[in-house]
């Protein structure tokens, strides 16, 4: 059998584990509708994870359990990236006092594996593991900026242009006009391409052959970032702890 064959049984159990996830917790009938899978298939998934301790059951309710926690923080935590990391991005944060990112490339795909929130920052949606669209924020589009341009055309052939707000760039030949105004001026900016009302100033951290391998970002409320402050002073701070970055990961 091809190795490029998925095991349809780990697939349902995956697609269930996302359910949970989207309906933050749900007994089987709900489940079972939300994946369009007969109850009996659903049933026996979940009382499957919740044997294996990856779920946890409360009132006839299914829930994702801390099994989880343990295995993303593995996942993040073997990255010397993330470890190198992590003390700039929190330094970055009290020094903005804004709300500071740092984001991968996974399978086509931003996470955030880290943020940290500054004095002045607002509560946002993201979180570590938090996973989006590349194209819709100046993290995802500092690294498209810095791979080959066969990588991100498969990214978006992959994925998609998903339009999130009106002012999400979806077009593709604008999208990679816009990469090579990141690349002359040395970052990205999201103008409420993902959340109303929010800036953001991203920068990629690359290798010595120039190819990102991640960015880092800081993000604020749109009244406040503005003028020198949205096109100078922040895009220099994370310019600095990017390159603080680099120079840690090539002699770390």
């Amino acid at each position: 059998m091809s190795s490029t064959i998925p095991v349809k049984a780990a697939k349902n159990s995956m697609k269930i584990v996302e359910a949970l996830r989207e309906l933050n917790g749900a007994g089987v009938s709900e489940v079972a509708q939300h994946v369009s899978m007969p109850t009996s298939t659903v049933y026996d998934h979940l009382q499957t994870l919740t044997q294996e301790e990856y779920l946890i059951k409360e009132n006839n309710q299914y829930y994702i359990g801390a099994r989880f926690l343990q295995l993303g923080d593995y996942a993040r935590s073997r990255r010397k990236l993330f470890t190198i990391a992590q003390p700039e991005i929190d330094k970055l944060a009290q020094k903005t006092g804004g709300h500071a990112n740092l984001m991968i490339e996974e399978h086509n795909i931003g996470v955030f594996i880290y943020t940290a929130q500054g004095p002045e920052a607002v509560r946002l949606d993201t979180h570590a593991g938090m996973r989006v669209p590349l194209h819709t924020t100046a993290l995802g589009k500092a690294i498209m900026a810095y791979l080959p341009r066969d990588e991100v055309e498969e990214i978006i052939d992959c994925r998609g242009l998903t339009k999130v707000t009106e002012n999400t760039i979806t077009g593709r030949e604008r999208l990679f006009e816009e990469f090579q105004a990141i690349r002359e001026r040395g970052f990205a900016t999201d103008d409420e391409e993902r959340v109303e009302g929010m800036r953001c100033i991203a920068v990629p951290i690359t290798n010595e052959a120039g190819r990102a391998m991640a960015a880092v970002s800081i993000s604020g409320l749109k009244r406040r970032m503005k003028g020198d402050k949205f096109t100078e002073e922040i895009p220099e701070q994370v310019l600095q702890s990017a390159n603080a970055i680099e120079v840690n990961l090539t002699y770390s």
